[in-house]
């Protein structure tokens, strides 16, 4: 789960500095940018039909980094409470073995 979660991470950061370096290819949905290809033939196109399909896929990438996090939050709650078990049965232990001693010095 974790490697899952860690390949997700870095393909997530990877996306993002992309989208943040977008500004090299000119204003989305305007046609092809400074560089050449614009991402597709409606947004190369330019005019309403770019500037609404860079609107969709800005909603997409939006909605994906949601799940994204909310999968992340849903994992570190998990553990947190997987660690949480594993203390309470720790403890037991140790006051068992606690126990164990008191009867050996009571023993005595």
């Amino acid at each position: 789960m974790s490697r899952l979660l860690l390949g997700t991470n870095i393909r997530r950061c990877v996306t993002s500095q992309i989208r943040m370096f977008s500004d090299q290819l000119g204003e989305l949905g305007k046609g092809a940018g400074k560089g050449g290809g614009g991402g597709g033939s409606l947004r190369e196109a330019g005019g309403a039909f770019g500037r609404r399909a860079a609107a969709e896929e800005e909603r997409y990438f939006r909605q994906r980094e949601r799940e994204q996090l909310e999968m992340l939050r849903n994992h570190h709650e998990e553990e947190i409470e997987h660690h949480r078990k594993e203390i309470e049965r720790l403890q037991k232990e140790i006051d068992r073995h606690k126990g164990k001693i008191r009867k050996l010095k009571h023993d005595d």
